[in-house]
């Protein structure tokens, strides 16, 4: 049966027993799974530090946390060759961190992987990292040669400044506009990403963010969901219903459509000998989902035994990669 029907009251704290065996619900029927159809993307964390703190960054990313180091240049280009080696049908290399610019090495990784072919995918809040004139030159130089095969997707967690600096912290709405301006002014292929934990409908959301854009004379389409990405919330301290394999047919919503159906990620443990896979964005930390060095070691299926499975992917339909 789907686990759907028992869970709790929203707002309740997660049943410690959730979540917990790795094929079966707390019901006793069969986890769902989700195998990978076609490797499209693959994720390379740059390292948790960011310039800023966030008051609920999911990954705890922060100027002082380096729990993931720094994503090296030659370990970044490990994982292309192994995707041609492999021959894997990956399109797309994301960028996600922390900040992925406070990273050095992220210019060079972007150079290595838009020469290859890949389109490369970089999720960054466009601040003082983003905006160093080395930086910018670099991205130039990139946007010429490459066009929109560089696409940079700009978090701006609210279409208004109180409730993005609520998130991102005082003084954090001026110099994320700054950005956002600079790369709509030279041409870059942009999106934005919003979030939806202030209590609007999605329309109501997306009327606020075309209000945004029009006041800043951005080409961006609020209603487009690949140039406005709202993302639902994630706490994996609340409750949520477990998905077995029944659920698929009882919500209409199919394995393929998981991000773990078609990306992987890559992160460096702080003083690890190497970097591994792990099964997608939103599970760094989590052994059970670290899959192993190569990509080859992470092509099996992934069980959903995690509350962000639940929330943020099934129920809330989220996936970080670009749509369409």
């Amino acid at each position: 049966m789907c686990a759907l029907p028992v869970s709790r009251p929203r707002g309740l704290p997660l049943a410690p027993e959730k979540f917990q065996h790795p094929e079966r619900t707390v019901d006793g029927s069969t986890r769902a799974r989700v195998g990978l159809e076609r490797l499209e993307t693959v994720w390379l964390n740059t390292g948790t530090l960011c310039n800023i703190e966030c008051e609920s960054c999911y990954i705890e990313s922060s100027p002082a946390n380096d729990r993931l180091a720094n994503l090296s240049a030659a370990e970044a280009e490990r994982y292309l060759d192994e995707i041609a080696e492999l021959g894997l049908p990956t399109r797309e290399i994301g960028f996600t961190g922390g900040e992925p610019f406070v990273n050095p090495a992220l210019p060079t990784m972007l150079e290595e992987t838009l020469g290859r072919g890949f389109e490369a995918l970089v999720l960054t809040n466009a601040m003082q990292p983003m905006m160093r004139p080395a930086i910018r030159a670099a991205l130039l130089a990139l946007r010429d040669a490459h066009g929109d095969k560089l696409h940079l997707r700009i978090s701006v967690d609210h279409h208004g400044p109180e409730l993005h600096e609520k998130e991102r912290g005082p003084g954090s709405w001026a110099p994320t506009l700054r950005g956002l301006r600079w790369l709509a002014a030279h041409d870059f292929r942009l999106s934005v990403a919003g979030r939806t934990c202030w209590g609007e409908s999605e329309q109501e959301a997306r009327r606020g963010y075309g209000r945004l854009f029009a006041a800043e004379k951005l080409a961006l389409d609020a209603a487009d969901p690949a140039r406005l990405v709202l993302f639902p919330e994630m706490n994996a301290t609340l409750d949520v219903p477990e998905i077995t394999a029944a659920c698929w047919g009882i919500l209409g919503v199919e394995p393929s459509a998981m991000m773990c159906a078609s990306s992987r990620m890559v992160v460096k443990r702080r003083n690890a000998s190497e970097s591994v896979v792990v099964s997608c964005t939103l599970l760094p930390y989590d052994p059970r989902f670290e899959l192993g060095p190569r990509l080859a070691d992470s092509l099996g299926p992934v069980r959903l035994n995690h509350p962000h499975c639940a929330r943020f992917c099934v129920l809330g339909g989220g996936t970080c990669s670009v749509a369409g």
